[in-house]
């Protein structure tokens, strides 16, 4: 599993004339060949929502910068996202992965891919 950072554009300026979303999405890559991606989520999971994100040195930015997968709490499936919140702060999100991730998920095509 990987957690990346994506940019899209916004529908319309900001009032700080920011036109740019950051947010971050989430993929499962093969084990043993992590060039193949097993399912790229459609939509991200962290995106700018609380005034801290939406909000600072640039607006609408969620910025995932690690990851700690909780098997101390006895929770393999739960990891902590750090996070840069607006360019100003660091956050933490909880995010609770499924034990099987379901097969057949959004993926980029092979015609799509780099």
């Amino acid at each position: 599993m990987i957690i990346y950072h994506g940019v899209s554009e916004l529908g319309e300026t900001g009032k700080d004339g920011h036109r740019l979303c950051y947010a971050a999405g989430l993929m499962v890559l093969s084990r043993e060949q992590p060039s193949v991606i097993h399912c790229r989520l459609a939509e991200p999971v962290l995106t700018p929502v609380l005034p801290e994100e939406r909000h600072g040195a640039i607006a609408n930015v969620v910025f995932p910068s690690g990851i700690d997968r909780r098997d101390d709490l006895g929770l393999p499936g739960r990891f902590d996202i750090y996070y840069g919140m607006g360019d100003t702060r660091i956050g933490v999100a909880r995010l609770d992965v499924p034990d099987i991730v379901p097969p057949g998920g959004p993926a980029d095509s092979p015609e799509a891919r780099v």
